[in-house]
């Protein structure tokens, strides 16, 4: 009883039930994308309206007692009824790329690095998270790789009891060299941007060359055993649509999962409509071309639709972030680089977690622990 009302306790002070859901998770997370983007509300207007009905919302279920599985995660349950045990920490905002779909020329304004939070930081929030029912944790930026004490992070991390999966999003650029050493700290999942097999057209859009040291990193990730190697793809029209069924044969001799993300607007990203390609069109490009492509069971919390082509070692998804929302299934929380909390990609809403008010909150816990204990 004791620790129910400290769950609910630290659930006031994180602010979790007052968030409300405007938008989408995704994997095309980047910095300036998380703080602020004038698009909030477009897809409720605009792009509702343009769509065939074939795009309807995915709502996906949720366990019917979900409380059932851990008494300490009240706090990760918001008040649509979803249970959040999947948190994404970002570890910087910076990056080696300039990427043109995530990042404004220019640049953006960034956090000085004293008030980042720190490594001891970092894993402290996370084991206050996993003990109260968050299973997975996925690192990302900016790039995460470019942070001196990665290794030291996963490894401490991937020792949290009650932790099953520690993912990482990355470009790639540094991947390949560190690869094995996160691996034995205890990194279980890896995702690779990648938006096209062209050399030059890698060097247009991220503004900085590397094209061969992305694929290298994705080997890498091969030989070390991943299974399934995730390859994020983000597909604009008139860009990169024309190579979609060239990812997908990266997928024939490989353990890869090449994931399509439908193009989304960002502040300074020049987001236009007709640069969407949509779901549908894609899945029909490949279907044409891969006769044998077959749906997959997906998970209630998956934000990619999931297919399998006969014959092919790797598979086929679609992140449906602009047709088909996938709001109603999300189980994901987002701690940003600065410490900042907030629930939604596109959502105005973040808390600040202060770190001596979570030793605090910490401390607190422990001691209604202790008078459960006394009370027994």
């Amino acid at each position: 009883m004791m620790r129910r009302y400290a769950s609910k306790f630290i659930n006031w002070h994180l602010g979790l039930k007052n968030f409300s859901f405007s938008m989408v998770g995704c994997e095309a997370e980047s910095y300036y994308a998380s703080r602020n983007s004038k698009y909030q509300g477009f897809f409720s207007g605009h792009l509702s309206g343009s769509l065939p009905k074939a795009y309807a919302t995915y709502c996906a279920k949720l366990p019917e007692d979900p409380q059932s599985t851990n008494l300490a995660s009240d706090m990760l349950i918001d008040s649509f009824g979803r249970m959040h045990t999947y948190l994404r920490i970002s570890l910087t905002e910076r990056c080696n790329l300039r990427c043109q779909y995530c990042m404004p020329a220019e640049g953006v304004e960034l956090t000085p690095s004293p008030q980042l939070l720190s490594q001891d930081e970092i894993v402290h929030l996370a084991n206050l998270f996993v003990s109260s029912g968050v299973d997975k944790i996925r690192l990302t930026g900016g790039e995460p790789t470019i942070r001196k004490d990665i290794e030291d992070i996963c490894l401490q991390l991937s020792n949290l009891k009650g932790l099953k999966t520690l993912a990482m999003t990355t470009n790639g650029i540094t991947l390949a060299r560190k690869l094995p050493k996160l691996k034995e700290c205890g990194l279980t999942s890896v995702n690779i941007s990648l938006d096209t097999l062209v050399p030059a057209k890698f060097e247009f859009l991220t503004r900085r060359k590397g094209h061969e040291r992305v694929m290298d990193s994705i080997n890498a990730a091969i030989d070390c055993g991943y299974n399934p190697v995730k390859v994020n793809c983000v597909v604009m029209r008139g860009f990169n649509d024309d190579e979609i069924c060239d990812f997908v044969e990266l997928t024939q001799n490989k353990p890869i999962n090449v994931r399509f993300i439908e193009f989304m607007p960002f502040d300074g990203n020049v987001w236009n409509v007709k640069k969407l390609v949509p779901y549908m069109e894609m899945l029909d490009r490949v279907g044409k071309q891969f006769p044998g492509l077959k749906r997959l069971q997906d998970h209630p919390a998956d934000t990619a639709k999931n297919f399998r082509i006969d014959g092919h070692l790797g598979m086929v998804s679609f992140i449906t972030s602009m047709t088909e929302h996938f709001c109603a299934g999300c189980n994901r929380l987002r701690l940003l680089a600065d410490g900042n909390f907030k629930v939604c990609l596109f959502g105005p809403s973040e808390v600040t977690i202060s770190f001596p008010a979570i030793v605090i909150i910490d401390q607190l816990l422990d001691f209604f622990i202790f008078l459960m204990h006394c009370l027994a």
